[in-house]
């Protein structure tokens, strides 16, 4: 009982933060969706194309249900799901992290929480592991990039949520107001930080 509850629990989580990775993309231009938003190239299409990867191989080749998207063998990872070519479109990468939440979602349903997994990425002796742990890391990697998504967006147009009946017109002098009362709580700790530090 306790075990088809956890299931359950975690399986409506990551439900839920898959729709809200792919909700930043709503509304995006072309090159917005893809354009590097960090230091690092982190760009929003990007990110909902390596979750799609991560869940593919978790959910897919670790319990031995090979996906039915194209995947590289993970030995010859390059980079290249962290980003969108040119001849690869929006439509194309949804419809394939779509297609693969179908596929995960059987072996979810399909296999008890101790069905045994192996993740010949991981080191010995983690290996050789469960849907349970392998259900906790698949949410935890979809959870942190839909927060980077978050961010991402959020410095793109302002628009912040995780979900579309929580998006809410942007007041901009409320936000003004409020980065500005934050960001005079810094400057004032700062000033602290600094008289202490001068000698009597």
């Amino acid at each position: 009982m306790i075990d088809e509850f956890a299931k359950g629990t975690l399986h409506v989580r990551l439900r839920r933060d898959r729709e809200a990775l792919l909700w930043k993309l709503d509304g995006l231009s072309e090159y917005d969706a893809r354009r590097p938003l960090t230091v690092t190239g982190t760009n929003l299409l990007g990110l909902v194309k390596h979750v799609a990867s991560v869940e593919a191989r978790y959910l897919g080749e670790v319990f031995d249900r090979p996906s039915p998207e194209p995947l590289p063998r993970w030995q010859d990872h390059d980079g290249s799901d962290l980003w969108a070519a040119e001849d690869e479109t929006r439509d194309q990468i949804i419809e394939s992290y779509r297609r693969t939440w179908k596929h995960s979602d059987a072996t979810i349903d399909q296999l008890a929480l101790d069905a045994p997994g192996h993740v010949p990425w991981w080191p010995e002796p983690f290996s050789n592991t469960n849907l349970f742990a392998v259900l906790v890391h698949v949410l935890g990697e979809t959870n942190r990039h839909a927060g980077h998504a978050d961010i991402l967006r959020e410095g793109v147009d302002g628009r912040t949520g995780m979900r579309p009946e929580h998006d809410m017109q942007i007041d901009e002098d409320a936000r003004t107001a409020y980065y500005a009362k934050i960001e005079q709580a810094a400057r004032s700790a700062a000033s602290v930080e600094a008289q202490k530090a001068v000698p009597p």
